[in-house]
């Protein structure tokens, strides 16, 4: 473990590579990532570090929390900063906007491209409505929310279940609606 890595990781801004200015209308990708869990073990060699227990990842209005989360980052550092182009989540995640609260099983932030894709069990609340699916992907640039009935199926573990979607791979949901005189 190189500590001067490790500290620039743990106490500086993860920022992401080249944002352009003018397609930060629903989320300031050039904001700081701040995060905390209970624990981090960085992976130097692999350009990674994995944060576990209880993981709480802040940037700009978006917050996502998991019970695990790897980030990997290029290898490269510019202006004292190691460019981080991923997280990986899983075990609980949600993510959090000011409009719209999305929970599954797991979630792929990809920095560069900045958008987020949740698998396993999605649900989307946004106000009073909710989707439910088996996937969704968040465009931070535009906002648009895409949930599909696609699902993921395997085994977790200790548990030993199944993950999936819907019945028969269909988004569902309930819209409100507003109360008519």
């Amino acid at each position: 473990m190189r500590l001067p890595l490790f500290l620039a990781l743990l106490f500086t801004a993860l920022l992401p590579v080249g944002t352009p200015l003018a397609a930060q209308t629903a989320h300031n990708s050039n904001a700081p990532i701040d995060f905390g869990a209970d624990n981090i073990e960085l992976q130097d060699k692999a350009n990674r570090a994995v944060l576990s227990g209880s993981v709480s990842v802040k940037q700009a209005e978006m917050t996502l929390n998991a019970a695990r989360m790897t980030v990997s980052y290029t290898g490269q550092v510019v202006g004292g900063n190691p460019q981080v182009s991923r997280l990986d989540a899983s075990g609980g995640v949600t993510v959090r906007r000011p409009d719209q609260t999305a929970k599954s099983q797991f979630a792929i932030y990809d920095l560069n491209r900045r958008v987020i894709t949740m698998l396993g069990a999605v649900t989307l609340t946004q106000g009073g409505n909710t989707v439910n699916g088996g996937r969704l992907t968040i465009n931070l640039d535009t906002g648009r929310a895409v949930i599909d009935g696609s699902s993921v199926r395997g085994s977790s573990g200790a548990t030993g279940g199944a993950t999936t979607a819907a019945p028969g791979g269909r988004v569902t949901g309930t819209f409100s609606v507003p109360k008519r005189d």
